[in-house]
């Protein structure tokens, strides 16, 4: 590294980001797909600016995370991909409950990190705490369990359609996307 590099504060030449999308792609070819997964990359992104202070506004909580379902097989924390555990419905489940979801039917780097902490895949907790603490306004009274059936077709035509209207029906503000 160069001392202009150094000053800079750039990081060393061999220290490059995790190639995320190239294992991905390896990974659901190795699954058996045949063609190599098509990553969803918009020439121009819409930007909807905030309408009142976050402090104000009411949250939707939308997850990828699946309820859990005993006759599936393993679906714990550091379970082995499951692809029993799918889900292939938007679903809803209330935001005032505590409820029971996992993640072994996602394809996640299960080497280096696990499924211990619901938080990290479904924080409806911390969004209560920012409520708390006066971060947020309020959590919508639902939140809404995105598929994960990798069809694009069906995700945008289908999917996000019908939990746009749930988060419409709710009243939010603002949606926090946990896609796992």
């Amino acid at each position: 590294m160069t001392d202009q590099d150094a000053a800079l504060g750039f990081s060393a030449p061999h220290d490059t980001p995790v190639p995320y999308i190239h294992r991905i792609t390896s990974y659901y070819l190795a699954l058996g797909y045949g063609n190599p997964y098509r990553w969803a990359q918009y020439a121009e992104v819409p930007f909807t600016p905030l309408k009142k202070p976050l402090s104000e506004s009411k949250v939707a909580l939308v997850t990828t995370a699946a309820p859990y379902q005993p006759e599936k097989g393993d679906q714990g924390p550091g379970a082995a991909y499951n692809a029993s555990a799918k889900f292939y419905k938007v679903y809803s489940g209330e935001t005032d409950k505590e409820h029971d979801l996992r993640i072994s039917h996602l394809g996640y780097d299960r080497k280096y990190t696990t499924a211990e902490d619901i938080n990290t895949y479904f924080p409806l907790g911390q969004l209560h705490k920012a409520v708390e603490s006066g971060r947020i306004g309020s959590v919508a009274p639902r939140f809404h369990g995105a598929p994960t059936n990798r069809s694009q077709v069906t995700m945008i035509e289908e999917d996000c359609r019908d939990i746009l209207a749930r988060v419409r029906e709710d009243e939010a503000d603002v949606a926090v996307i946990v896609a796992n």
